[in-house]
């Protein structure tokens, strides 16, 4: 992972323009695309959801788990919303449906200093999100794209969804939510991506000297 990140930082890029009509919806030096590329390091994991657990913990009254039926038992939400990634694509009009994180606090004994929330996944990943960003009316944590399942290669059984930051925020395979006192970075924030991760306001890197290559994402595989 770390030898991409170091990759990317390298490249300048050319600043693609997106259509009048949708320009608004479209961040700086973004591509708009049909297809669902996929990004993502290391081995695809296969879960038994017979085991499949979500943690919680951290800054919690008691660390708690919850199974994949008993997630699905809770209210679902449907969200529509456009996606942005940091390498440079831009999906709209995505439909997901799964379990809104400000419906699914109530449940998790927060306590009152639980200001952020590091989301771990696997394969060994983290990332982290402020807690007053998760309780954003379109924040989920999903099950389904499209009306369906989620695949392997896009993070089922779960992965969390973040519309208005860039999509590394939106981890995939989510195993874990710790919520703490105090930001720390994740995996990617370590490695020079900016801590927020704003895609209006071009929050790609932590220094300015690092660019993102135009094409990146067109070297990945696509749904």
């Amino acid at each position: 992972m770390n030898n991409k990140a170091e990759r990317l930082k390298k490249v300048s890029p050319k600043l693609p323009q997106a259509p009048a009509e949708i320009a608004h919806r479209v961040p700086p030096g973004q591509t708009v695309t049909e297809r669902f590329p996929i990004l993502h390091e290391g081995d695809v994991p296969e879960y038994d959801l017979a085991s499949w657990k979500l943690r919680v913990f951290g800054e919690v009254e008691q660390e708690k788990t919850f199974s994949f039926d008993e997630l699905l038992a809770l209210p679902q939400t449907k969200v529509h919303c456009d996606i942005h990634c940091v390498t440079r694509w831009s999906k709209l009009d995505t439909d997901w449906e799964g379990i809104k994180f400000s419906e699914l606090l109530p449940l998790l004994g927060a306590k009152p200093e639980a200001r952020y929330v590091m989301i771990h996944a696997d394969e060994d990943y983290e990332t982290n999100i402020p807690l007053a960003d998760l309780l954003r009316e379109d924040v989920i944590l999903a099950h389904c794209f499209d009306g369906e399942p989620l695949t392997d290669k896009h993070g089922w059984p779960m992965r969390l969804v973040v519309p208005h930051l860039y999509f590394w925020k939106s981890a995939k395979w989510v195993t874990g939510i710790e919520f703490m006192k105090e930001d720390r970075p994740g995996f990617w924030e370590q490695n020079g991506f900016h801590n927020y991760a704003d895609p209006f306001k071009e929050e790609r890197f932590s220094s300015e000297e690092f660019h993102m290559p135009e094409d990146e994402w067109l070297k990945e595989e696509f749904d």
